[in-house]
């Protein structure tokens, strides 16, 4: 999937949530806006109570597509499931997409009416998803294979050249100028104004355009990579924090969902069926 590809697949799946939760919004706007108390008044009670052929179908399929976002990724994840066919960080977009049109059509299914047992499955739901969008902004900053295997520690490491060695086989650099190129080395950025110091600097020297524009390359690289390496050192340490909180609450809805569908068939209702 090439970058044009994969942002017409972001584009699709964002499209689909915005779609359907307007269209969930406009056909049931007033049913949800009526009082709780007067819902049993209301001409499409029957139609649109979480009982209700539209009600329950949403919670259905709202169920359904968490369950199935949830198991294929842990499933890839894993065990490799489908590991030729396609990479992880797309699957792991459509788990969110998944994870994220479910809950919606959940929270239609409920009426915006929560109460007992199922209020503590719905918050779960909230802090499962949550968790999950700040499990994506954590997940996009720790550096990956272009499969999106995860890079390890000494991976990126192995990445990083020494920078002197790298600059005495290309040219013979000086003290001086070796000494500027390893303290710009050391910052967080290069400047503009560092740049051009440095780019006088080896004009100043009589180095080529050739060399100029590969030290240069050299030290932008090697900035970007111990970048990465105390990205992925950060990263690595939220991730195991971040699971403390995505995993107990994810179970914490599953088994509140299992009940919730045990009662649900106890009591009679079996949908459309």
């Amino acid at each position: 999937m090439n970058r044009t590809t994969h942002k017409i697949y972001i584009t699709v799946m964002v499209a689909i949530i915005i779609i359907v939760t307007i269209y969930c919004i406009y056909t049931g706007y007033s049913y949800y806006g009526t009082p709780l108390e007067e819902r049993f008044y209301h001409p499409n009670h029957t139609w649109f109570k979480p009982s209700g052929p539209y009600g329950h179908g949403l919670g259905i399929i709202g169920t359904l597509m968490i369950l199935f976002g949830v198991a294929i990724y842990i499933a890839r994840k894993r065990y490799n499931f489908l590991a030729k066919q396609i990479r992880l960080k797309y699957l792991l977009e459509f788990h969110i997409f998944l994870c994220t049109l479910g809950p919606i059509l959940v929270l239609f299914h409920t009426a915006f009416k929560f109460g007992g047992i199922v209020s503590v499955a719905f918050w779960s739901m909230v802090a499962v998803v949550l968790s999950g969008v700040i499990g994506r902004f954590i997940y996009n900053q720790i550096p990956r294979t272009i499969e999106g295997r995860e890079l390890t520690l000494n991976e990126v490491k192995g990445m990083k050249v020494e920078l002197v060695d790298a600059l005495k086989e290309h040219a013979n650099v000086d003290e001086e100028t070796r000494y500027m190129i390893l303290g710009l080395a050391k910052s967080e950025t290069v400047s503009s104004k560092n740049t051009r110091s440095l780019k006088k600097l080896l004009v100043s020297k009589n180095f080529t355009k050739e060399d100029r524009n590969y030290i240069l390359k050299l030290v932008k690289d090697d900035i970007l990579l111990s970048k990465k390496i105390a990205r992925l050192q950060q990263m690595q340490k939220l991730f195991k924090y971040w699971h403390v909180a995505h995993l107990p609450f994810a179970l914490i809805m599953l088994v509140i969902v299992i009940i919730h569908v045990a009662i649900t068939l106890a009591f009679g209702y079996k949908w459309i069926f």
